[in-house]
């Protein structure tokens, strides 16, 4: 497997970074018509975390962390590596020192479709992981792969400078034309939210505030008092 490194791609504005990171990815992945979501098995490695920076993608041999300490040098402030394989693997391609070496040039934590180790380490030290795998199996560094060239993961293509969001709920990717219009809408959706809890908070309940009831009476859903349901069951 031959392969490239690709050096300066374009990123998303930083600003627009910054606006992304005071989301949730729920909130981020609604915002987009519930699109960008990566598959539930990409999981973190600590709670409490939320990241959002821009990619550095690496595609990889499975087995092979090679392409990794390639991306390392084109990693820098405020990205966040994204590592996939050419088939599927859970072999521990990550670990405490990529991650010393990563968080040295600023990078905001890791998203690794295959497996990852050290996960106790990479707690402590504060770098943040989300993983398809944790596995103490390690690689060898023997087969070329790419840097910084479109990825799939999940049925999402992460493109070299998209923004990525990634907290316990899982992670979410943003392409880099759409940051600043998915920000807003990220905005918007949660002043919406924080109505409906203020409504929730006095009492309100979801079926009158959505306008459910009358979806339910579509729907040919009825309501029964406990005595007519049994009765009817007793017939």
């Amino acid at each position: 497997m031959s392969g490239v490194v690709v050096t300066n791609p374009p990123k998303a504005a930083a600003e627009d970074v910054t606006a992304l990171a005071g989301y949730g990815v729920a909130t981020v992945g609604e915002a987009m018509g519930r699109a960008g979501l990566l598959g539930p098995e990409i999981r973190p490695v600590q709670q409490g975390v939320r990241i959002a920076g821009t990619a550095v993608t690496v595609l990889s041999w499975p087995g092979d962390n090679l392409m990794i300490h390639a991306a390392v040098e084109q990693c820098g402030e405020g990205d966040v590596l994204v590592v996939t394989t050419t088939s599927p693997s859970t072999d521990g391609m990550f670990g405490e020192l990529f991650a010393t070496a990563l968080r040295r040039r600023g990078v905001r934590g890791l998203v690794i479709n295959a497996g990852i180790r050290d996960t106790q380490e990479l707690r402590d030290m504060g770098f943040a992981a989300w993983s398809r795998a944790v596995c103490a199996q390690g690689t060898v560094k023997a087969t070329g792969g790419s840097v910084n060239v479109p990825v799939a993961v999940d049925g999402q293509v992460i493109r070299p400078g998209d923004v990525v969001v990634a907290d316990d709920d899982g992670v979410v990717v943003v392409p880099r034309e759409r940051a600043r219009q998915v920000a807003e809408a990220s905005g918007a959706r949660e002043k919406k939210e924080a109505a409906a809890r203020a409504a929730f908070l006095e009492g309100q309940l979801g079926l009158d505030r959505y306008g459910l009831r009358e979806k339910l009476e579509q729907l040919g859903v009825t309501y029964r008092s406990y005595d007519e349901y049994t009765a009817g069951e007793q017939r």
